[in-house]
């Protein structure tokens, strides 16, 4: 019994914690909670999923187009739904913790 608590222990206080919305990469500090992507939205863009200033970043999350399309994703990003744009970043994320946008996240207190 202990050694299979000590295991749980060792899992749940990894480098990288899990969270619900997937894995905290080991060199973010904030999860990554519908809160936490609402304060990147809000910084990123004034929470404007459609915003398309002409600086070659798109959408809610000022995506560059190539890294929308390395996700995965065709089209613009700011062209896309919010759910799409919002899984998305949820992937980047997963794969980069904070760190693609790296004003607002350390503005916002994330990174």
């Amino acid at each position: 019994m202990r050694a299979t608590r000590r295991r749980l222990a060792a899992l749940s206080v990894g480098a990288a914690g899990v969270t619900a919305l997937g894995v905290l990469p080991a060199h973010a500090s904030a999860p990554p909670t519908p809160d936490n992507f609402h304060k990147l939205r809000v910084c990123e863009s004034s929470d404007n999923y459609s915003t398309n200033t002409g600086n070659g970043y798109y959408g809610a999350y000022q995506f560059s187009q190539s890294t929308w399309n390395s996700l995965g994703f065709s089209g613009r990003p700011d062209q896309a739904s919010p759910a799409t744009q919002d899984q998305a970043a949820r992937d980047l994320y997963n794969q980069r913790g904070w760190e693609p946008w790296p004003a607002c996240s350390h503005k916002e207190g994330l990174d």
